[in-house]
């Protein structure tokens, strides 16, 4: 019962932050305008590619694979602060990810009384002040601090990039480069416990 409420609670939460934004359809090919014609009032240049319009946090909330997540940050009073100006790396555990821990964990972090628990660890998977591209993070060894205040390894290896600090419970990034207005976000495999 309280999990489905504190859920509840965290969808309505989440969506009462969203604005829907609708995807631009793509131009057909031919359909720019000339060169050296000047473009409709308003209307963006073709080559530039449209910023992210939501945070970090709608981001998630959109998608079909961070529903935990979601639930989790809204649980653990971080929405706000991710909505921020940023810039935020998010490496966002997938639901999938969160079915890995042992039963019960989840339910146990979301009651109240572990919400400063639940708060480290969301921050452990969070870098701000920079925007990191999977290329950059493939190329680093250690993360920068976390909101946490803590680092873990990355090691890039097989066209895998995996972060962590416990050898035995790696995340894997499984999709990377998720835009987002005022940051990105990388999908991970595990969530990652801090030291």
């Amino acid at each position: 019962m309280k999990k489905s409420a504190v859920l509840s609670a965290a969808s309505v939460v989440a969506l009462a932050g969203l604005v829907a934004v609708a995807q631009q359809p793509s131009k057909p090919a031919g359909s720019e305008h000339p060169k050296g014609s000047e473009h409709p009032k308003g209307s963006e240049h073709p080559s530039k590619p449209a910023a992210p319009a939501m945070t970090v946090v709608e981001t998630a909330a959109t998608s079909a694979e961070f529903k935990t997540f979601t639930a989790a940050v809204a649980a653990a009073g971080l929405a706000d602060a991710l909505k921020g100006a940023g810039p935020f790396t998010v490496f966002a555990p997938t639901d999938a990810a969160f079915a890995k821990l042992p039963a019960g964990t989840v339910e146990g972090l979301l009651k109240p009384e572990n919400k400063e628990k639940l708060a480290s660890i969301l921050k452990y998977h969070v870098i701000a002040g920079e925007k990191l591209g999977a290329a950059q993070v493939a190329g680093m060894k250690e993360s920068s601090k976390t909101l946490q205040g803590s680092t873990f390894q990355i090691v890039a290896k097989d066209g895998k990039v995996m972060i962590g600090n416990d050898p035995a419970a790696m995340a894997t990034v499984v999709k990377a480069d998720i835009g987002a207005s005022n940051g990105v976000i990388h999908a991970i495999d595990t969530v990652i416990m801090p030291k």
